[in-house]
């Protein structure tokens, strides 16, 4: 029997779901979650696989931006919701809907796509590549003290819509400098802050402490939920910190230093942050932070590989012909980088490639926390050059580890 993929209308919502949540093992509000998401799903970005009328597969996407090296914001492609029941595996149902999507981001000019796997394994034959990590950070809030002065500046409010948009610009100029950073839409903000009922399960509740500088200008702000709990007479509560996000670096040290430091909490765990923490440095005793879970977060995939390319800032000088394996195109891209902290350009030509690398590959290198010659032992590349696969290394690595705090 013959699948059908094409864009699903907001009337077939609930069928999408049912199948979405089937596939992921849940079971919500099937009717409420189909009319809650209406005004965030695009129909034109919302496929589905049909088969004799009923949702097989699903697959969708928003628009947002991702930061890259250098602070350019790049229009991309956020890819969610990719299931298949897994009554109608091994049908090529995944490839379809991936190919009307990424057919979609090339007419539309975004220049990459992103996307989160739940399985390792899915992604890299379409073209994206793991491009940042993120990581679980458990505080022993007993078994240290901070260095420098006490909090300062921190204060507890109640969410609401002014609240909301302070926080939203904080983030806003926080993003617009952090790598690997997506813009994010404007209801997920009340979503977070339990300003709207979530309809696929709990409502938020939790606290929000925002951080003042000297002139009273919010410059940070933690959102995180408490949960009381004793042990033989004694308080060991924990935190669950949601998130965490700062324009200065005493904001920072204030806001986790509240968190450690309130009353009855032993623990603070933070999930879904950057390996590459700050945090064991504000501590007197570094093993009272533990980093764990650390593994590939944010995915890319480049679709307009000249102008991602040189969209980004290189920290090193130098120069190399890339031929770029992509098999949705017809024939490799062949382009000469030649790249510098003062600039950069990247253009077709037909000169001999020094590295062929396949899309995939460069996606992971891309926003500079991947190392090209790490990922290409399992994709696979041909130097043709003696020095090109090093030079290529150098000019994608970057200092500061790219992080997408944002999971969709």
């Amino acid at each position: 029997m013959t699948i059908e993929i094409r864009n699903a209308h907001p009337e077939e919502y609930p069928a999408f779901v049912e199948a979405l949540s089937a596939a992921f093992l849940e079971r919500p509000d099937v009717a409420r979650v189909a009319e809650a998401v209406k005004p965030w799903w695009e129909p034109g970005r919302t496929w589905a696989a049909f088969d004799r009328g009923r949702v097989c597969g699903t697959f969708r996407s928003w628009a947002t931006e991702l930061t890259v090296p250098g602070g350019v914001r790049l229009p991309a492609s956020a890819v969610a919701a990719v299931t298949v029941l897994p009554t109608h595996r091994r049908r090529g149902i995944l490839r379809g809907m991936t190919a009307a999507e990424h057919a979609a981001i090339r007419a539309r000019g975004e220049a990459v796509g992103l996307l989160y796997a739940s399985e390792y394994g899915i992604y890299g034959r379409f073209g994206y590549g793991p491009a940042c990590r993120v990581a679980t950070w458990t505080l022993d809030a007993l078994a240290t003290s901070f260095h420098g002065d006490p909090v300062s500046g921190v204060e507890l409010v109640v969410p609401d819509k002014a609240v909301r948009d302070t926080v939203e610009a904080v983030f806003e100029a926080w993003r617009a400098r952090q790598p690997g950073e997506i813009r994010r839409r404007p209801l997920r903000w009340d979503d977070e802050l339990g300003l709207i009922e979530s309809p696929w399960g709990e409502t938020w509740k939790g606290l929000l402490a925002l951080h003042r500088d000297a002139a009273g200008t919010v410059d940070g702000y933690a959102r995180y939920q408490p949960e009381g709990k004793f042990e033989q007479r004694q308080p060991r509560g924990r935190i669950k910190l949601n998130e965490l996000h700062v324009l200065t670096h005493e904001a920072y040290h204030a806001l986790w230093r509240f968190l450690a430091e309130t009353d009855l909490v032993s623990t603070v765990i933070a999930e879904g942050r950057s390996p590459s923490e700050g945090l064991p440095w504000l501590l007197t005793n570094h093993r009272a932070a533990m980093v764990s879970e650390v593994g590939e977060g944010l995915w890319v995939r480049l679709f307009d590989v000249a102008r991602a390319l040189e969209a980004r800032t290189y920290e090193r000088e130098g120069g190399l012909v890339l031929e770029v394996v992509d098999d949705e195109l017809r024939a490799p891209l062949r382009l000469a980088l030649e790249a510098s902290p003062g600039g950069t350009t990247c253009r077709p030509t037909d000169r001999s490639a020094e590295l062929t690398l396949p899309v995939s590959a460069l996606g992971a290198a891309y926003l500079g926390g991947t190392r090209l010659r790490d990922v290409v032992i399992g994709m696979g590349a041909d130097e043709h050059r003696p020095g090109a696969m090093a030079t290529a290394d150098a000019l994608f690595r970057t200092a500061d580890e790219p992080w997408c705090s944002t999971f969709f």
